[in-house]
């Protein structure tokens, strides 16, 4: 079929015209020139992680596009506490909670794994762990842009005219738990109870929850649902963020110890192994060896020092911190590069330095005697447990500084110390 050839100038003319209003768009604007990412913030001869500025979305390309970085122009931090459970991240992460320029959340990717792995197993299939982690990295990378309506897409039920009340341990969060975004509290209630924020605080409104983030100077989130530092290093080497990790690790036995008083169902054969002595024949082993092979790599990777970590790598042992709290956290803080303030301080002298005297109101065990409680589990395992441990865990007890023991009576010996003097320094 021949085209006349009316037909044929008429195209011409309207590929024409449609330059021409292109060209028109473009010089009757001014040229924006969009922050740039500071050298420090970017990965130097690494592969791209994402698509580079200049692309942009389809019908984009402008600075609106890119809210991450005029955010990222203010020089914010954002904070990342790497943990596993029971290793003493709760403590951590009120460290950084208590300071009033940070913006906290208490394990987002919760939410995550609720939703895309409903059986809330540390799923070791590789498919279930591609999906978490990319899903993960995404999640993260819009809260650190303060942007929290994309965590609504995990929340169940769905948030109504985004707000919700079933965001988890909301409560943890000062910045929740305060003006503007609950009105049930005033300047003068520092000291907010969890459980209190969460009777007296209206359901969560996630527009006054995002402006809250805004208002603050830095974020920080705490997670232990990402097994290693590697599983992390797109979110680490994006330019649009100032990422500081703090990878926190506990000695293995004292995480087992913790986690077979807390999650008793979980761990009910480790239970009955403790109590009679014989382990049973269908005793879930994993539950302690993935623990060890995730530290082990994640701190072999951390302190191999690559290029992409330079700057924004700290590993924190929980005992250094439950035996000088202070002076640990102010290390935390100079790493971060932020001045400690005054709550800080006074909320490690009030949850360190209790009494003996167990608190159930307290979430924190560090409340009775910090020091005393980072070894309290050498009381509660018995010798052949902690034997079996230290069989499986071995590379990374060594790596880490932690003693292993020889006997009954060296274990019970609560005067010797199973913690080397050992340092750790952030790789700056």
């Amino acid at each position: 079929m021949q085209c006349s050839w009316k037909a044929v100038i008429l195209l011409a003319l309207a590929s024409i015209a449609i330059q021409y209003t292109a060209i028109r768009t473009l010089t009757s604007k001014p040229f924006q020139l969009c922050p740039l990412p500071s050298p420090q913030n970017c990965g130097l001869g690494g592969q791209e992680t994402e698509p580079p500025f200049e692309r942009g979305a389809a019908g984009g390309g402008g600075c609106d596009d890119y809210p991450y970085f005029s955010i990222n122009a203010t020089r914010k931090t954002h904070i990342l506490v790497l943990a596993t459970t029971r290793s003493g991240s709760s403590f951590v992460g009120q460290l950084l909670n208590q300071h009033q320029e940070v913006f906290y959340l208490f394990e987002p990717l919760y939410h995550v794994q609720t939703t895309l792995i409903p059986r809330l197993s540390h799923s070791r299939n590789a498919a279930d762990r591609r999906v978490m982690l990319g899903a993960s990295r995404d999640l993260l990378r819009s809260l650190y842009g303060c942007d929290l309506y994309f965590l609504e897409s995990y929340i169940k039920p769905t948030p109504t005219n985004h707000t919700t009340d079933k965001l988890f341990r909301r409560g943890a969060s000062r910045a929740l738990c305060q003006q503007p975004v609950c009105d049930a509290f005033g300047p003068t209630d520092v000291n907010v109870e969890e459980g209190d924020c969460v009777k007296k605080c209206a359901a969560l409104n996630m527009t006054l929850a995002t402006e809250a983030c805004r208002e603050k100077r830095h974020v920080a989130i705490k997670i232990v649902r990402v097994p290693e530092i590697g599983d992390l290093r797109a979110l680490v080497e994006d330019p649009r963020l100032n990422i500081k990790v703090i990878q926190l690790v506990r000695d293995p036995r004292g995480i087992l110890s913790s986690r077979i008083e807390t999650f008793r169902d979980t761990y009910r054969l480790w239970r009955i192994w403790r109590a009679t002595g014989r382990r049973p024949y269908n005793l879930d082993l994993s539950q302690l060896t993935v623990v060890c092979e995730d530290f082990l790599s994640s701190v072999s990777t951390g302190l191999s020092h690559p290029y992409w970590l330079k700057g924004k790598y700290m590993l924190v042992r929980y005992e250094d911190l439950a035996r000088n709290p202070l002076l640990k956290t102010k290390e935390i803080y100079d790493y971060l590069g932020l001045p400690m303030d005054k709550n800080v301080e006074d909320w490690i002298h009030a949850n360190t330095r209790g009494s003996n005297e167990t608190s159930a109101k307290h979430k924190f065990g560090t409340v009775r005697d910090s020091a005393a409680n980072a070894e309290s589990w050498r009381l509660k395992l018995s010798y052949d447990m902690v034997e079996y441990t230290q069989t499986v865990c071995q590379k990374v007890l060594h790596q880490l500084g932690y003693k292993a023991v020889k006997s009954v009576e060296e274990l019970k010996n609560m005067s010797l110390s199973l913690v080397q003097d050992k340092t750790f320094l952030p790789f700056l």
